[in-house]
């Protein structure tokens, strides 16, 4: 599904408003968190979860301390 929005003014910054339809399909309301992640393709939105932040924290750490060895089994 695409759609599109507008960047608008919200105070000093800039933001988005989504569509309640989408807003419904990530289960999120006012005041939620979103992930907002980079991909190859674009750019996507996910609810926030505590329990993957936890995990994406651990995996961050393991990936900084074994840099070198991943680097070497991507070759």
């Amino acid at each position: 599904m695409a759609r599109t929005v507008k960047v608008t003014t919200v105070g000093n910054s800039v933001g988005i408003v989504l569509p309640k339809e989408i807003l419904a399909r990530l289960n999120v309301k006012k005041g939620d968190t979103l992930y907002v992640t980079e991909t190859p393709d674009g750019v996507q939105l996910t609810p926030y979860r505590a329990d993957f932040d936890e995990t994406m924290e651990v995996a961050q750490g393991i990936m900084r301390r074994y840099r070198d060895t991943l680097r070497k089994l991507a070759e």
